[in-house]
């Protein structure tokens, strides 16, 4: 007959695969994710934090939060987690032409504007890039621009805060059903199919892929470059934020941008009622003043 294992045996050595987080842990985790990187983590965000930790839990060999916890709030382990954390953190969507309107208005009125004010090269800041579905599309939209404006060029920086979601990016490598959105013409001009047909991939082509220049930021730092910026792209990002977040980071977008640039926010993005100097042009769309 088989002898009754002690409980606390068994759970030493099968230790719980979803351990749960204590509030006092999650209280911790939040604060810190709110000081470092401005985004906010109420509550209701517990059990998905909870759930998005357990890879770094079994990477680092730990059998619940509290190690974790212990860990990260060491100074040897703050040093080394902080990135790590941040990737877990962070939701990156993001999709090739999306909210196409803006690109629509950048072909319309944006780059003639720009280009009959200023011969020098325009200046765009994909702010919150994820993982390059977005610069990339600017780029083509900039190079099609370019095509019918010989004396049009342009410089395009991109940041994120993850350094996981950055690597992406300059890898540029898509499954096919993430292009779909993009016309036939500039899959075939800008795209190159994988040859292994069994994983149907697409990936930049070199020379739109060297136009971008990535770079990893934390809003909540100051911002290291000094040139003004003529187009800001930072959409879908800021709604992580609270609202007095918000409303520091576009102040500081709008430093940032040249006389009469644009900046281009999420539709489920708002600045009403802060004081900023811009004026709506079109829906999700300012130019600063």
């Amino acid at each position: 007959m088989a002898l009754k294992k002690d409980k606390n045996e068994s759970e030493q050595r099968f230790p719980c695969l979803n351990p749960k987080m204590s509030d006092s842990d999650f209280g911790k985790f939040s604060k810190l994710i709110k000081e470092e990187f401005g985004i906010k983590m109420p509550p209701t965000k517990k059990t998905m934090l909870e759930a998005r930790l357990q890879k770094r839990l079994r990477a680092l060999g730990f059998d619940n939060h509290a190690q974790y916890c212990d860990f990260l709030f060491s100074p040897g382990g703050f040093e080394r987690e902080l990135t790590q954390l941040i990737d877990v953190v962070t939701t990156n969507t993001t999709d090739f032409f999306r909210e196409p309107k803006h690109f629509e208005l950048l072909l319309s009125t944006v780059l003639p504007d720009l280009c009959q004010r200023s011969r020098r090269p325009v200046k765009i800041w994909s702010a919150g890039c994820s993982s390059g579905e977005e610069p990339y599309t600017l780029c083509m939209v900039m190079n099609e621009f370019a095509e019918n404006n010989r004396d049009f060029n342009y410089s395009l920086l991109a940041t994120d805060i993850s350094t996981d979601i950055l690597r992406r990016a300059m890898n540029a490598v898509y499954p096919m059903s993430k292009v779909e959105v993009v016309p036939m013409a500039l899959k075939k001009k800008y795209l190159l199919k994988s040859k292994n047909k069994a994983k149907p991939l697409v990936r930049v082509k070199p020379e739109l892929r060297k136009k971008v220049d990535f770079r990893r930021l934390n809003f909540m730092e100051s911002f290291p470059f000094k040139d003004h910026k003529d187009i800001i792209f930072c959409r879908n990002v800021v709604i992580y934020f609270d609202r007095a977040t918000q409303y520091t980071l576009f102040k500081k977008f709008c430093a940032t941008l040249s006389k009469g640039g644009y900046l281009f926010i999420g539709h489920s993005e708002s600045i009403s009622g802060m004081e900023l100097p811009v004026r709506q042009i079109a829906p999700t769309v300012y130019q600063k003043v």
